[in-house]
């Protein structure tokens, strides 16, 4: 059954802020926790939009964090994983840091070593910063508003930028919406960095997680992690989750694009390319669990990372540590490298364009599916 068929009469409680660190210049950092009154909590941090944490029932009614994340600010201060961020202002790598628009290069400082690649926005993306927040009043759901303005020539893109982020968890469903506009031209692609675990935060392995993802083709990467060419088709490759398989059944396969990221670090080309309203295209399940997620977009493609680089060094609020494969991601988004990629979709924002994107994390009890909602 879905979560919200139990909880159709509950009142949904207002977000609740608190203080969950201070910066170093003095700056509060704070979480605001939502309740959909069923069951299903999440906790967003005003540095850097962050989805710190997301309670999930599993069929017997146990609720556990789903997300990984550190148990404190300390730990994200020091850029690493990207652990639940809002990444931008151009998520994914720009090969060289460098674009032309308008017949103007752009550069965007290198920070993806020891490849020459600008990931996520620069070394100073918007998962480094401390956005304004305020609750989302008037309306079904308990939700916050994040607010973040990136100057003309932020890390090196073109013109100001206002980006706002809505998280809004309504029974059984948590809704990230993102709006921007600009004063100039400029190229944008934001897109949330969680790590999925549907066995719970500290467990050891996201191998044994069942996936489906609507899309028969996806993009080789060279070396440098950076899109050989266009969309070549899954079927008969390890990238094939046109039907459910194991994250881990050929993760091992001797095949040189898994040998080249380690695993999966890959762009799939979601089938019917980016659309008006979110519509279903990826089905995450932990089947000792019985959690299951249902991811909807409107974006054209979608980065799944296995956690490849994750070492044990690194402590979640667990209390246990992260190692390689313990969590993955699923970056609903453009296409990497596009404002180079003429033949890519655009990234492209004009002034008096508004950049529209929206993603639904839709979970259930076990045998039911949540539906893909209105946009």
């Amino acid at each position: 059954m879905l979560f919200s068929d139990r909880s159709t009469h509950r009142p949904q409680p207002a977000p609740v802020r608190d203080v969950f660190g201070t910066l170093p210049d003095g700056s509060p950092v704070h979480r605001w926790t939502l309740d959909d009154g069923a069951g299903i909590t999440a906790a967003v941090l005003t540095r850097g939009a962050t989805l710190q944490a997301l309670y999930v029932p599993d069929r017997d009614g146990r609720a556990l964090n789903v997300v990984l994340g550190h148990p404190s600010l300390d730990g994200y201060l020091v850029r690493g994983p990207f652990f639940g961020a809002t990444v931008g202002r151009y998520g994914n790598r720009i090969a060289e840091g460098r674009f032309q628009l308008d017949g103007r290069t752009h550069t965007v400082p290198l920070c993806d070593p020891p490849r020459r690649n600008a990931l996520h926005g620069g070394p100073h993306g918007f998962d480094t910063r401390l956005w304004r927040a305020a609750p989302l009043d008037g309306g079904p759901g308990s939700g916050v508003q994040l607010t973040l303005d990136s100057p003309d020539g932020d890390q090196g893109f073109p013109g100001a930028l206002r980006v706002t982020v809505r998280y809004l968890l309504t029974p059984g469903r948590l809704r990230i919406d993102y709006r921007a506009r600009t004063d100039a031209p400029t190229v944008v692609n934001l897109t949330n960095h969680s790590y999925l675990n549907l066995a719970g935060e500290g467990s050891p392995t996201v191998l044994d997680h069942e996936l489906t993802l609507a899309a028969a083709a996806f993009l080789p990467v060279d070396a440098q992690l950076r899109p050989l060419h266009g969309p070549v088709p899954v079927h008969g490759t390890p990238f094939d989750f046109t039907a459910p398989r194991p994250v881990g059944a050929r993760i091992q396969a001797p095949d040189a694009q898994l040998r080249l990221a380690g695993g999966y670090d890959h762009c799939w080309c979601l089938d019917g390319g980016a659309t008006p309203r979110p519509r279903p295209v990826a089905l995450l399940r932990h089947p000792a669990s019985g959690r299951e997620l249902t991811l909807s977009t409107t974006e054209p493609g979608i980065q799944l990372y296995t956690g490849n680089a994750l070492d044990g060094t690194l402590t979640g609020p667990s209390g246990r540590r992260y190692g390689p494969r313990s969590g993955l991601a699923l970056e609903t988004q453009h296409y990497p490298d596009s404002p180079n990629r003429p033949h890519f979709p655009s990234t492209e924002l004009r002034p008096g364009q508004e950049y529209r994107s929206t993603t639904l994390l839709s979970f259930t009890a076990p045998g039911g599916r949540a539906e893909p909602g209105e946009a």
